[in-house]
Order: structure tokens, then C-alpha cells, then sequence
């Protein structure tokens, strides 16, 4: 009985870690992708489609909340994000790493698809 609880208890202990935590690598990416996101939110309206830079301020504020709910200190997502910004800053929207992005971020969050598109038609960035 006892070895019994005692796998009963890591098992849901490994199930719940794994559900809830972002891996260094992941976090690294996901602060990558926020970076690019704000980055192409700034591109002015006139060189880029609107539905593309609401989608990217949207896509930011989704990623920032949920990097914070996983643990990652705000003022260290803020860094990240300058440093993209910093990087990215007056180059031209590059579609490509933007969609490779925001599949890896559908991958990655289980419903982040339905939450960023909320955000997207509430005109609440």
C-alpha cells in the first residue's frame, strides 16, 4: 500500500509539473516571439496591414500575461522584449518568422489561438 501512494503522489507530482511549467528553452522562445510581436507592432500602419499589427500587439499582451502566470518576473520579460525591440526596430515585417511564431505558440499553449483571437475582436490591447 504504501509503494503504492508513494507512485501515486510523484506520478501526479511529474503531471502537474510538466503541465504548468515552461522549459528554458521554451521560455526563451516564447520571449523571442513576444520580442518579434512588439516589434512588428510598432511597424507604421501605412508600410503594413492593420489586421497584422493588431494581431501583434494582441499576440504581446497574451505572451506577457502568460509568461507572468508562468513565473517569469515582469521586469525580465520587459528586458527580453526591449532587447527585441532594440534588434527588430525599422526593419520590414518578416512573414515568415512571424508565422513560424505563431505556430510554435499555438503548439506550445493550449488555447492560446482562441485567447489571442478574443483579444483581437475585443479592440482591448
Amino acid at each position: 500500500m504504501k509503494k503504492i501512494i508513494i507512485f501515486t503522489s510523484l506520478f501526479l507530482f511529474s503531471v502537474v509539473n510538466a503541465a504548468g511549467h515552461l522549459s528554458e528553452k521554451d521560455k526563451k522562445a516564447t520571449l523571442k516571439c513576444t520580442g518579434l510581436y512588439y516589434a512588428n507592432s510598432m511597424i507604421p500602419q501605412g508600410t503594413l496591414e492593420l489586421d497584422k499589427i493588431v494581431f501583434s500587439i494582441a499576440a504581446k499582451k497574451y505572451l506577457t500575461s502568460y509568461l507572468i502566470k508562468e513565473g517569469v518576473k515582469e521586469d525580465f520579460i520587459n528586458a527580453e522584449l526591449n532587447k527585441s525591440v532594440d534588434e527588430l526596430y525599422g526593419k520590414p515585417y518578416n512573414e515568415k518568422k512571424t508565422g513560424d511564431c505563431t505556430k510554435y505558440i499555438y503548439k506550445l499553449i493550449p488555447k492560446s489561438k482562441t485567447e489571442i483571437d478574443k483579444l483581437v475582436k475585443s479592440g482591448i490591447y
